[in-house]
């Protein structure tokens, strides 16, 4: 007998944005992964799309974030960019995979109310339809209000072998638009996926869960609780600092690593699964942005300054000013960045990853370091560099102010290029407009700051015998940046 719940809203949206930021390098890197990119829409990065998508206050309450420690500044001012305020932004100290980033969501939510539905989302998917996204979501928080665990299923529309596969089972007694869950098919072969789309009771695994908080920590009790454990320790040790909740490392490096698939969907009775077509792409590689894009007539996806003739069923993009010219190309992948160039069969988006690996092992900074870094006062990028020198362009947002600190190898000379800047130098302030400059010997203590309304630009000229960005002693931070954990390429 079916009968309908009450309206469970407003619903606890939880956003997961960890990631390697390895499998579309070089757009891509372990310093800037591709949840902060503005891979399909040119205004919003996939991680504001996703907030966003989860901004109805009728619906949704404020999100809450589960992110690296090393990105934390860069999501907060992308949430803060869209006009989102979070719940709160739990960091993570290293990555541990969907199962203990879950439990921290769910631990932490259970101290507000335990009966609260979470929607836990990667940042870094593609939806189109965000109707029907609402819709599923909606089903699946009433199927959960009676203490099931729900998934959403997208519904495949071609044999897709580089997703996982679940299958339905008998529909939901208590919820019209629900089944129970009856197994999951990791990557199958390209033949299994065509007999899976022939069957029509197999969707793709879109890595999106519907839950109480309260039913998430009882699965996980009883089929990880090494999981739980290691989870429960960390949340209780961490610290709050600035707007973020720093999660202690020694317990949370404890936590296996495992994926919520493994460590809970696979083994509970109370699974289920809404059938769903948004529009869903978990944009996961080279090939999968190509067939997601909007192709031209030959077959190509193109993004950037890019020239062509000749070329088809390829992707080429450009990341930079610069043009990017291709003749007589077929099933090709073309991406230049600031830094890199990577040119690949597009079949051959898999190895990848393993190509990061490499430029890792070989002390390629280029495989996790992007070359305009982003920092919580603004951005800075390498414009040139080479035996004793360095030149720079730095951007402090209005408001924001680099730490007080000196170098013990390098001196600095500034121009301003726009805007207004405000130096201390030892014991003394200059203002710098438009055209000035400054320059600031080595030992010497300083600080930048912009105290007015509009963006300051200005161009940095480093010299010395070493230029490394780990030298700098800070005296005063004013966002926490003096822990010993604090890596001195934070600037």
């Amino acid at each position: 007998m079916r009968s309908e719940s009450p309206d469970p809203t407003p619903l606890q949206p939880v956003i997961l944005s960890g990631g390697a930021g390895t499998r579309l390098w070089p757009l891509s890197r372990e310093s800037y992964p591709k949840q902060l990119l503005p891979l399909q829409d040119d205004s919003w990065s996939l991680l504001q799309q996703t907030a966003r998508r989860v901004a109805d206050s009728r619906l949704f309450l404020p999100p809450l974030l589960v992110a690296s420690h090393d990105h934390r500044f860069l999501v907060a001012e992308q949430l803060r960019a869209c006009g989102i305020m979070p719940n709160s932004i739990l960091l993570e100290p290293i990555g541990r995979n969907t199962a203990p980033a879950i439990a921290l969501a769910a631990l932490h939510i259970c101290r507000e109310d335990p009966a609260r539905i979470l929607v836990v989302m990667p940042a870094d998917h593609r939806i189109d339809d965000e109707d029907e996204f609402l819709r599923a979501v909606q089903v699946a928080a009433n199927a959960a209000a009676s203490g099931s665990l729900i998934t959403l299923g997208i519904t495949p529309d071609h044999p897709e072998p580089g997703y996982g596969y679940m299958k339905m089972g008998a529909a939901d007694e208590t919820v019209t638009g629900a089944w129970h869950l009856d197994g999951f098919t990791e990557k199958p072969s390209q033949s299994v996926a065509e007999s899976y789309l022939e069957a029509g009771t197999y969707l793709w695994n879109s890595g999106l869960f519907i839950s109480r908080a309260d039913t998430v920590l009882r699965e996980l009790e009883q089929h990880a609780p090494e999981v739980i454990e290691a989870c429960r320790r960390s949340l209780d040790a961490a610290e709050h600092d600035l707007d973020f909740l720093r999660i202690e490392e020694e317990a949370f490096r404890s936590a296996p690593t495992l994926s919520f698939d493994h460590a809970v969907m696979e083994h509970t009775t109370w699974g289920r699964v809404v059938p769903c077509d948004p529009g869903w792409s978990d944009l996961g590689s080279w090939q999968a942005l190509w067939k997601q894009g909007s192709g031209d007539s030959a077959g190509n996806t193109i993004r950037g300054r890019v020239v062509s003739d000749g070329v088809s069923n390829s992707l080429l993009y450009s990341d930079e000013p610069r043009l990017l010219a291709a003749v007589d190309l077929d099933d090709m992948l073309v991406v230049t960045t600031g830094d890199s160039v990577l040119v690949a069969p597009l079949q051959a988006g898999g190895k990848i990853g393993q190509l990061v690996e490499t430029l890792k092992l070989k002390g390629y900074p280029e495989a996790t370091e992007y070359p305009l870094c982003h920092r919580p006062w603004g951005s800075y990028e390498t414009l040139a560099e080479d035996s004793g020198f360095k030149v720079k362009r730095i951007i402090v947002k209005p408001g924001g102010s680099l730490s007080l600190q000196f170098h013990e190898h390098r001196s600095e000379h500034w121009v301003v290029v726009s805007g207004e800047a405000c130096i201390q130098k030892s014991d003394r302030q200059h203002i710098l407009q438009e055209n000035q400059s400054l320059h600031i010997p080595a030992g010497t203590p300083h600080r930048l700051s912009n105290k007015s309304d509009m963006p300051l630009t200005l161009i940095e000229i480093q010299c010395g015998t070493y230029l490394g960005e780990d030298d700098i002693v800070r005296l005063e931070d004013i966002y926490g940046r003096m822990g010993p954990k604090e890596t001195s390429r934070d600037s």
